[in-house]
């Protein structure tokens, strides 16, 4: 069974309501990025960046897969398909998708602020200051913040230079380092980029564009890679 590497975005989750914090407004959900998204931010003022993760995971809880989640759970009956996502949400869990990789944490959980192997799952409820781990630190969101070391880069790249197919979806590729994990994909490799403001990429010999949202793209994508 042939291997299908897919590194997903914000626009994949975008149309399921969730907005991207690269709106041309410069805010995410009426924030500024550098005051609720940045480890410098969890530093000055916790409570704050708390209460947005909590609001967002409060959020993610009245949001549903959309169309481009379902199919890409469905290409599991012909590849085997590997997700390496961008994104914190459970879009891709609920849709049905096995095995995913999540780059920058996962809403739905929280961890020590000391030990990063300290990891508990609280699903779509609240914490607050003041919660603690097993540890005795402050629980904080398992997210990876803007200005932290992204942990599973390294066993992404490893994933991708695997691959038969590698399809990005609903992303700038504008955000290192996960922009620059489709280098790692084999020579031989067949890619495939998803997205409104898609562009070709440098150094990437078999490139195909698709320039259109993520349920229109990934539609696409499925008939083209169904039919090779």
């Amino acid at each position: 069974m042939k291997k299908l590497v897919v590194l997903t975005g914000a626009g994949i989750s975008a149309e399921s309501g969730i907005k991207t914090f690269r709106d041309e407004d410069g805010l995410w959900e009426n924030y500024r990025v550098e005051d609720v998204a940045t480890y410098d931010a969890w530093l000055s003022n916790p409570e704050l960046v708390i209460d947005f993760y909590n609001q967002r995971r409060a959020q993610l809880n009245h949001v549903e897969p959309n169309k481009a989640h379902k199919i890409l759970a469905e290409l599991e009956d012909f590849f085997h398909v590997q997700i390496i996502t961008q994104n914190v949400d459970n879009l891709h869990e609920r849709a049905g998708s096995s095995h995913i990789t999540h780059l920058h944490g996962e809403l739905t959980k929280v961890r020590s602020n000391i030990n990063t192997k300290l990891i508990k799952d609280i699903g779509y409820n609240s914490i607050k200051l003041g919660d603690k781990a097993e540890d005795g630190s402050q629980l904080r969101p398992h997210i990876v913040l803007f200005g932290e070391a992204v942990p599973l880069i390294e066993e992404a790249a490893l994933i991708v230079s695997k691959a038969d197919y590698v399809a990005v979806i609903g992303t700038s590729m504008l955000v290192y380092p996960a922009a620059g994990l489709i280098h790692y994909a084999p020579s031989n490799a067949k890619c495939f980029y998803i997205d409104p403001k898609a562009n070709q990429i440098s150094g990437i010999r078999s490139l195909t564009v698709i320039k259109e949202k993520a349920t229109v793209g990934v539609e696409m994508l499925k008939k083209i890679v169904l039919e090779n």
